[in-house]
């Protein structure tokens, strides 16, 4: 049983997940999205008509974080809410939600399963984002993204960000069906979903920020140097929302919240006895692991990582951690992606592997687990002037 103050994403109600589904649905757009409703956050209303929608993702934007910091976010905490505060996916981490907002679908669908994951069969990791071409992306992720599905209904769809993020294996998992406009700097972002949302009768832009997460793990969050980025990522909506067509709404959220990790509610598996015993491969990250198990010691690495972790985490079988609904319906396929055992973070404890991951380990803040700090994102509005 997951402890009490972790929680559920509810997938198909008010998660990222559901996001692009209910944007297309106002948009006049089908999702086909297996048993998961096709509008489930009815943002008919609060788009007005509208369109051409922008959706802005900022990395690390929690809800929480942007609660909390009204002075250098006074435009983020001044905007609507149509549908509240939304549940980031588990684990609560970039490629996994990024991957969850485009497909319109749970992890245990689309497979993008956390930041690091086996390669079943192959004895191999695959970083989600340092990927290329191996493995195929149309086949590591074979669901049909949001972006495809307005695109063949006629929409004009149009991904904007980093240039670095152009032809990578997540861009092409999570936006294929959307042209990719490389934004270099926060204002060629800002020009370039303007430009895009006024192509074509319909349009639906996707813009995506990484600062404000990089900020944060490098200074921690709440540092002198997050908070002046929040504030720029803050002026970066005002001149969104004050550029927009007049038939077009921006939408804003974040992909995760984060926290910081004193040294203190560190443990290093690299350097803790017998923890690593029985182990092939070590996945995941710090505050979301999956521990790869060797043919036949899959109960004794489970157990010990149990005796270890004890109150620091929640940790459980892949079975267990699957039946718990986190992950979404998990298709048996995939699942072989998910760890033999599943170690999630509680407080703000974290697994770090300084030898495996050094870089990894050195960072301020970090985020992947279910806490509710972690999984608040939020749905903020901005509407064009006559839509207002």
């Amino acid at each position: 049983m997951l402890p009490d103050e972790f929680g559920v994403p509810a997938y198909g109600a008010n998660t990222l997940a559901d996001v692009l589904p209910s944007v297309a649905a106002a948009l006049g757009v089908p999702v086909h999205r297996g048993d998961l409703p096709a509008d489930p956050l009815d943002l008919t209303p609060a788009l007005g008509g509208a369109r051409r929608v922008a959706v802005l993702l900022v990395d690390g934007l929690g809800a929480d974080l942007v609660a909390a910091h009204p002075h250098e976010a006074p435009v983020l905490n001044a905007l609507g809410t149509p549908a509240g505060v939304l549940s980031a996916p588990c684990p609560s981490t970039t490629p996994v939600s990024l991957t969850t907002l485009g497909t319109g679908l749970p992890p245990g669908s689309h497979g993008v399963l956390g930041f690091v994951t086996a390669v079943p069969g192959e004895a191999r990791t695959l970083n989600h984002v340092h990927w290329g071409d191996d493995p195929d992306p149309r086949q590591w992720q074979a669901q049909p993204t949001v972006f495809e599905q307005a695109t063949a209904h006629g929409v004009s769809c149009t991904a904007v960000g980093p240039h670095s993020f152009r032809g990578s294996g997540l861009t092409r998992a999570a936006y294929r069906g959307a042209d990719y406009a490389d934004a270099y700097t926060a204002g060629d972002l800002v020009a370039g979903m303007h430009a895009a949302l006024r192509a074509g009768d319909r349009s639906l832009v996707y813009g995506y920020t990484a600062d404000l997460d990089l900020t944060g793990h490098l200074r921690g969050v709440d540092s002198p140097s997050w908070r002046a980025q929040l504030a720029i990522v803050d002026r970066l909506v005002e001149q969104l929302a004050a550029g927009l067509p007049e038939d077009a709404v921006l939408l804003v959220t974040g992909d995760h919240g984060m926290l910081d990790v004193p040294d203190s509610t560190r443990l290093d598996v690299d350097e803790e006895p017998g923890l690593l015993d029985g182990v092939s491969l070590l996945a995941g990250e710090p505050r979301a692991r999956y521990v790869h198990a060797e043919p036949g010691a899959a109960d004794d690495v489970l157990a010990a990582w149990r005796s270890v972790i004890g109150h620091r985490g929640w940790v459980a079988g892949r079975d267990e951690a699957i039946a718990t609904g986190v992950f979404g319906d998990v298709d048996p396929a995939l699942a072989g992606r998910i760890g033999d055992v599943v170690a999630l973070a509680r407080g703000t404890w974290a697994f770090t592997a300084g030898t495996q991951e050094p870089h990894g380990s050195v960072l301020t803040a970090y985020h992947g687990s279910l806490t509710p700090v972690e999984l608040a994102v939020p749905l903020l509005a901005a509407r064009g002037r006559a839509l207002t």
